[in-house]
């Protein structure tokens, strides 16, 4: 069954665009839209997945971020201490001049972590957010 495709405009950055075209000429794209179209599909796959996961965790959240956005380090350590029950512990590292990793360690309930994900994400000048989450005492 074919689906009917909308138009959009996206506006990118262009060192940002340079990038996804290496990566989809790379992957043996057809076109932009069609790496678009994975990507949007793997962001809803992600998505999806995050809502599912339930009860106590343990969280992993990696963010990047540029310390240069006005405001952005402290709506950073904002939302740690108001979510000091969740906050086990952090690493600071400094990529270069403009760019700090942060990595968070959380332990709680699934939903909560991934609210707190989800605010980080938001914060404007984070450019990456990557949650993993792990069951406490699973046997893997």
């Amino acid at each position: 069954m074919e689906q009917e495709l909308m138009r959009i405009g996206v506006s990118l950055p262009e060192n940002l665009l340079g990038r996804f075209d290496e990566i989809i000429t790379k992957r043996g794209y057809s076109s932009r839209s069609e790496g678009i179209r994975d990507a949007i599909r793997n962001y809803i796959l992600n998505y999806e997945w995050m809502s599912e996961v339930q009860g106590d965790r343990i969280g992993i959240v990696s963010l990047l971020y540029d310390h240069d956005q006005r405001g952005l380090v402290n709506n950073i350590i904002d939302i740690q201490h108001d979510n000091s029950e969740l906050t086990q512990s952090s690493v600071h590292v400094h990529i270069d001049e403009h760019n700090c990793l942060e990595i968070l360690t959380l332990r709680g309930d699934a939903k909560d972590i991934k609210a707190f994900a989800e605010k980080m994400m938001s914060l404007k000048g984070v450019k990456h957010v990557k949650l993993t989450t792990i069951t406490p005492g699973a046997e893997l």
